[in-house]
């Protein structure tokens, strides 16, 4: 008698959301060792731009709402961790454009922490005089 191993295939199986963080979290730890401190890869940040907004994500993971800080004025936004928290985080970005705070969201999802930040239209400041 003759005993072949069988071989299964499993069947494919969607990767969670959460997945994808600690993908990207490996894929750039594991690919970029010798990255520029202020390399984006080597900080977990990925930042993307439109017209009308900037979305930010940040891996954060280990951190719940209630330890972060988000603070947006004029054109800079910062983002820290409360003492206490499990984890020290501090970022601050400094935008071509003001942003709106009013439109603007923050969202943390499974350990990455995305930030919508709505551009403020440019407004004139020219002044019409009057001519005596």
């Amino acid at each position: 008698m003759i005993f072949a191993p069988v071989i299964r295939h499993a069947t494919y199986v969607a990767p969670r959301v959460g997945d994808a963080a600690l993908q990207r979290f490996l894929h750039h730890t594991l690919t970029a060792p010798a990255a520029a401190p202020h390399d984006a890869r080597a900080t977990g940040v990925n930042v993307q731009q439109d017209d009308k907004a900037i979305t930010v994500q940040l891996d954060v993971p280990g951190l719940s709402r209630e330890q972060l800080a988000v603070t947006i004025e004029g054109n800079q936004v910062r983002v820290a961790s409360a003492e206490g928290a499990p984890r020290r985080v501090q970022r601050a970005w400094e935008l071509a454009q003001d942003i709106d705070p009013q439109a603007s969201t923050a969202r943390l999802e499974h350990g990455v922490l995305t930030l919508l930040l709505a551009k403020k239209p440019p407004q004139s400041s020219a002044v019409r005089l009057a001519i005596d």
